[in-house]
């Protein structure tokens, strides 16, 4: 493993994420980019908005060493939002209200404002007050306020003694991230990690391949690649897909290189990325010019939902039918029941004419049917829980199906098959597969 020369922890606040009522977003983004500038992480503490707590996971990440410690949370106008003053105090500074920021806070007040006519300004105003009280200081200080996104400024400031550096963000991740460029952007962040390591990371993409198969690949690297020790590579599976993120110094850019030629060499037909891009962005750039139609029962419109994720998604989703039922299928799609009774709903013909009923309705130039067994329920031994049948259709006559079996609940099935069905449209679309 790289040994790199910051250090950093992460601190999420919020008494509903400690709970679970709200799932933390915001430590994974950031460890993410912490990762990317060279910083190591070395822990994320998730804690209640009891001001001891907060103060008691600062207290243990310095203790720790840590250079740099990322706040996120407790930046609003009420009584449980105290991140700012605690920090304050762990830092040896004086809070103090910021007049000019004060009156920032209140132009923004005033446009959210006029969405709601009679609401009392001057008491709105009073509430939010709190938000302009900040650590006293400047950048040469050590102490650094950020503009508001919504309405809650961030803080970025050092301990009087040295270290750390504390960066105060909000919770919202819609405030948080544009706010963490400007945060590490700052005279007084990059002095806090001024001595971490540069290094280089890539992303490559795999589908179809088991972990255990990379793994075996892996174990043979550690012989084949030289210079292999230099290279730090995790590997997760994330929707069905394998990815392998490596990360190294300059120095061990031909060991990079030689890792990336033997998995391509051994697994060539499962890498399908390997500038990190998703399969959700090759998918939409293989679409520009041309429109799509989805035809989805077990999946109920997830597939639709995923490709319109993406900006732009306008110009090539043309629309999309959940035909749960039998009869939907034949109203909705013209599936002809004797093709049902035949072959049952969860079959190959079915998804065919499914396909082709979506390119028809829609007049698309492609399209793609999903039927299958999410479960718990309604397997067989025939058709077990998790068999998915997928059909991908071009109007040119151009057709590719396939069945495969899910593992996982009833969730994992169903957010698997959209994986699925997105790598059948990848190869089809770029000409890798299909009959005419």
């Amino acid at each position: 493993m790289i040994a790199m020369g910051v250090r950093a922890g992460i601190v999420v606040t919020g008494t509903e994420v400690l709970t679970g009522r709200v799932q933390d977003l915001n430590g994974p983004w950031l460890a993410d980019r912490l990762l990317e500038l060279g910083v190591e992480l070395a822990h994320i503490t998730i804690c209640g908005d009891r001001p001891e707590d907060i103060e008691s996971q600062l207290n243990f990440l310095a203790a720790q060493g840590v250079d740099l410690i990322v706040t996120s949370g407790g930046l609003g106008p009420t009584a449980d939002d105290m991140t700012v003053a605690v920090v304050t105090t762990f830092c040896g500074r004086e809070l103090v209200l910021d007049e000019g920021l004060e009156e920032r806070i209140a132009e923004i007040l005033r446009s959210f404002m006029g969405r709601f006519p009679g609401a009392d300004f001057d008491a709105v105003r009073a509430a939010n007050r709190k938000q302009a009280l900040v650590p006293k200081g400047g950048s040469a200080e050590g102490v650094e306020i950020l503009d508001p996104v919504g309405t809650a400024p961030g803080v970025v400031v050092t301990r009087t003694d040295g270290a750390p550096t504390v960066i105060v963000l909000p919770g919202p991740p819609r405030e948080l991230q544009p706010m963490w460029t400007r945060a590490i952007e700052t005279a007084t962040a990059q002095r806090a990690i001024a001595g971490r390591t540069i290094y280089t990371q890539e992303t490559i993409r795999m589908f179809g391949l088991p972990e255990s198969g990379l793994a075996e690949t892996l174990r043979e690297a550690e012989t084949l690649v030289a210079g292999f020790a230099d290279l730090e590579i995790t590997t997760c599976l994330r929707r069905g897909e394998l990815e392998i993120v490596t990360r190294y110094e300059p120095d061990a850019a031909e060991s990079y290189r030689q890792l990336a030629g033997l998995l391509r060499e051994r697994h060539g037909h499962e890498v399908f990325s390997e500038d990190g891009a998703l399969v959700d962005d090759q998918v939409a750039q293989l679409l520009s010019g041309r429109t799509i139609a989805t035809a989805e029962s077990c999946t109920a419109g997830l597939l639709a939902a995923r490709l319109a994720d993406r900006p732009g998604s306008s110009a090539y989703l043309a629309g999309g039918v959940v035909s749960y039922s039998n009869e939907a299928k034949a109203d909705l799609l013209g599936v002809d029941p004797a093709l049902i009774a035949t072959h049952g709903a969860v079959s190959e013909p079915v998804a065919e004419a499914m396909a082709a009923g979506a390119l028809q309705r829609f007049g698309a130039d492609v399209a793609v049917g999903i039927t299958g067994i999410a479960g718990p329920g309604g397997g067989s031994a025939e058709k077990p829980v998790g068999t998915v049948c997928f059909s991908v259709r071009l109007a040119d006559g151009t057709m590719h199906t396939r069945t495969v079996h899910l593992p996982g609940n009833r969730a994992d099935i169903r957010e698997r098959s959209t994986t699925v069905a997105m790598h059948m449209l990848r190869r089809v679309l770029s000409g890798q597969v299909g009959t005419a």
